[in-house]
């Protein structure tokens, strides 16, 4: 009746479990609710959903707070998502997939299922700007994310370790307008954030317009504003404050978007207990939290009725015209993809590509040859006409179609030519019109950006590796830091054209040249030079990281055994090496972190007395280092032999866990691709013997929704070595961190600055400083990992704790 109130309510579906988010799709909606997607629709009219599919299975159930999220349409025609650390592991489509953590996408029949890019913890939000750029929120201490490279476009890329999305909020604290707020970690923060839609119709004022994102802390009762501001290639956050904010404590927003008319919307979730984790068991009074299926906090105080719709509309703004859409109305539906509300531009799109009328393609033409711009340089007409002829599938076949696309790599709007890219299909012909364009040169990074993915997604050419070269010399190039890691991407896989064209340009370049240290030479000072103990992963060092790293060692070899040949014997090694004796280069592995390493030594390498023992270890993901048993270690010559594990020196020659602009701040760009696609040492190993590790071993669990260790004391002798297994069986995540005696206070509070810092959880949340002796990297639920060291000399007690923002303080024991 126009009150703005809904008269009636009619039930689509029910009894479905725990469903977080729906998409319209094929005349029906597409539900997530773990652990399958569902299908539902109607076809008899009577509103309520006949038709009930189960179209993907697999989706995580053991914490449900952790399954899949956010679906909604993508201006490229495909359904978008995200899901937590329950993860998915099963069959789409006919292929397997396992995954967690992340961005997916696939397309409206359910295939070309792609798991785009991984975040770093669980994640709840998802947005799509009016441009076609993609943003996450993940629930602990990173509310903004900016996906830039899709993880197809990294698969086998050497020498450095890319991540396609990357954390760029701008600030820590979340501004609740009252103090009664309950948060179990990230204090102050963002602990639960979710949600990341951008305000994409004109109703607000300008500033608004496709810069602003709303994320919402249920926890602190707020609808934050994310101001989004291009950077380079990519996007920087800044705080906008809030768009709403309660002191009632039961306002919970979880969700808030734009309407169809032009208003912000916002799903309250309105509960006085939203969290999913209870607070941990501290001065209670005895009363014990409980948690029940899916590991939800269950209390008596939880509210399963009150949800709320809040809307949110300027001042003195009357209520737009209503408008509807009739899929039979071709027109209109064109009409529509010019709409300044992107809302209504989506829906025209799905209804023209659903219908699958070919007949609007000179229509479609029309727009995307308007080349004109508004006043944030975009054109939606063009850019959702481009996307829906291509829905269509007429840009195949349809000359007209084709022509029009081609000549929009040209159009005056960066969204249009980006799209224009996407969109062409992969081949020699549109290798060489892409080239001949100069779009490599293009004004907007972003559009620099889709044309190098592009290419990295070609089969290898000597000419395109050529013009790639001629870019990494392009110093806009070689400071953006998506465009750089794009560019070696794509170099990486023209890498030949690229050799050819830096060897011409540098005829008196020589390998090894641009080393600062020759580090596998006889007789260099590693003094300098760190100690870690030997067989163990690099991670469960303390040294947090993917690159080069390299070791070395000294042993003594008997005048009567000096000169013979011999073998050396290192174990697996976590990813690839190469390995030294005096200099000598004397076998490697490439991209094999199962295999045994032995390699036989040459007569006359060994001599009498010291001989050094270089290792180049190269680890792109995962743990790296060398990995092994104790007795896999050994160095033998004649009736000879001494072992090799133990404390190693070691040095990083490269980090590939910083940002691509400091990868290459100590070797250029085209240098680093140029050596590890030249300078490859491919030689056979052999197999090693396996046994058990003589370390004491030491077995730490956490305490499931209690944010404690299972064992708070343990004792070893001085100068023993220790082999820690911590297992996280937890539904949070955590570390473990030793620390010098009396220590304690130092490093928690170290920590807690950390997470105000935007590299803190790159970092793991543990501080760089003497005060810390060995920590591990942050883990998810049903992950461990082993940390081995030596305990130090000094006896005393050693306190370990974890330094996930807020845990310190609870989660701590001691060694003796």
């Amino acid at each position: 009746d126009g009150d703005g109130k809904a008269d009636k309510f009619t039930i689509f579906a029910e009894k479905l479990n725990i469903p977080t988010s729906f998409t319209f799709v094929n005349g029906g909606i597409l539900v997530s609710q773990a652990p399958y997607f569902l299908f539902l629709k109607d076809t008899d009219g009577d509103d309520k959903a006949d038709v009930k599919e189960t179209v993907i299975d697999g989706w995580g159930v053991f914490d449900t707070h952790a399954g899949p999220s956010n679906l909604q349409p993508g201006i490229d025609n495909n359904i978008y998502g995200v899901v937590g650390y329950s993860g998915f592991k099963g069959s789409i489509a006919g292929k397997n997939f396992e995954f967690g953590q992340g961005i997916y996408r696939f397309g409206r029949d359910i295939g070309n299922f792609e798991f785009l890019t991984n975040t770093s913890n669980n994640t709840w939000g998802l947005g799509i700007t009016e441009d076609n750029s993609i943003f996450a929120s993940t629930a602990n201490n990173t509310h903004s994310v900016f996906m830039g490279i899709p993880n197809k476009n990294l698969i086998d890329v050497k020498g450095i370790s890319l991540k396609g999305s990357s954390k760029i909020d701008g600030h820590y604290a979340m501004l609740p307008i009252t103090q009664n707020i309950r948060q179990v970690d990230v204090f102050g923060g963002f602990t639960a954030a979710a949600g990341h839609h951008f305000y994409t119709a004109r109703t607000y004022p300008e500033k608004y317009w496709n810069k602003y994102a709303f994320v919402c802390e249920p926890t602190g009762g707020v609808v934050h504003i994310a101001k989004i501001e291009k950077d380079g290639a990519g996007y920087l956050e800044k705080d906008g404050g809030n768009l709403m904010a309660s002191s009632d404590e039961w306002v919970s927003p979880v969700e808030a978007k734009v309407g169809p008319d032009g208003a912000v919307w916002v799903l309250d979730w309105y509960n006085f207990i939203i969290q999913h984790n209870p607070t941990p068991n501290v001065d209670r009074g005895g009363y014990d939290a409980v948690n029940g299926l899916g590991n939800a906090y269950e209390n008596p105080l939880r509210d399963k009725s009150k949800g709320r719709i809040w809307r949110i509309v300027p001042k003195d703004v009357k209520d737009k015209t209503s408008l509807t859409l009739d899929k039979e109305d071709r027109k209109g539906l064109v009409k529509a993809l010019s709409n300044d509300n992107m809302f209504w531009r989506m829906t025209a799109q799905r209804l023209l590509v659903e219908n699958g009328d070919t007949a609007v393609v000179p229509e479609l033409i029309k727009l995307v040859k308007n080349t004109e711009v508004d006043a944030l340089g975009l054109n939606p007409g063009a850019l959702h006409a481009l996307w829906t002829m291509d829905g269509l599938g007429v840009v195949s076949y349809n000359a007209g179609a084709m022509e029009v696309v081609k000549a929009a790599i040209g159009h005056p709007s960066g969204a249009v030519r980006r799209a224009a890219i996407q969109i062409l299909p992969k081949n020699e012909t549109v290798d060489a019109l892409l080239l001949k364009s100069n779009i490599l040169q293009d004004k907007d990074p972003q559009v620099q950006l889709a044309a190098l993915l592009y290419f990295s997604d070609r089969e290898p050419s000597v000419e395109i590796g050529r013009k790639l070269f001629e870019l990494s010399e392009n110093e806009q190039v070689l400071t953006d830091d998506w465009l750089a890691k794009a560019l070696y991407a794509a170099g990486s896989k023209h890498h030949k054209g690229f050799i050819t064209a830096f060897q011409s340009a540098n005829p008196n370049f020589k390998m090894g040249s641009v080393e600062k240290n020759q580090r596998q030479a006889f007789g260099l000072d590693d003094s300098q030079w760190k100690t870690m103990l030997l067989p163990q992963l690099i991670e469960d060092a303390g040294l947090p990281m993917d690159g080069i790293i390299w070791f070395r060692k000294n042993v003594e070899v008997p005048s009567n055994e000096g000169a013979k040949s011999g073998t050396i014997s290192l174990g697996p090694i976590d990813d690839s090496d190469k390995v030294y004796i005096n200099g000598v280069l004397v076998g490697g592995t490439e991209k094999d972190y199962q295999a045994q390493r032995v390699y036989k030594i040459p007569f006359g390498v060994l001599k009498a007395g010291e001989n050094s023992i270089a290792v180049r270890v190269e680890d792109t993901g995962g743990g790296g280092g060398i990995w092994g048993k104790k007795e896999q270690m050994f160095l033998k010559t004649g009736t000879f032999s001494v072992s090799l594990a133990g404390d190693w020196k070691y040095e990083v020659e490269s980090d590939y866990s910083k940002s691509a602009k400091s990868a290459f701040a100590d070797k250029s760009l085209a240098k680093l691709l140029v050596e590890t696609y030249i300078n490859e040492v491919e030689l056979g190993a052999d197999s090693a013997s396996d046994s058990s590790s003589n370390a004491v071993l030491i077995n730490i669990k956490t305490i499931k929704n209690e944010m404690k260790y299972d064992l708070t004391e343990f004792v070893v002798e001085a100068g023993k070595a220790v082999e820690l297994v911590f297992e996280n069986t937890d539904f949070m995540q955590h570390n473990l961190v030793i620390t010098k005696i009396g220590e304690k206070e130092k490093v928690g509070m170290a920590a807690d600055k950390l997470a105000m810092d935007p590299d803190g959880a790159e970092k793991n949340y543990v501080p760089d400083m003497p005060a810390v002796l060995y920590a591990t990297a942050i883990i998810n639920p049903e992950e461990k990992v082993v940390l081995k060291f030596t305990a130090p000399e000094e006896p005393g007690d050693y306190p370990y704790i974890c330094t996930f923002p807020g845990h310190w303080r609870i989660m701590q024991g001691v060694r003796s």
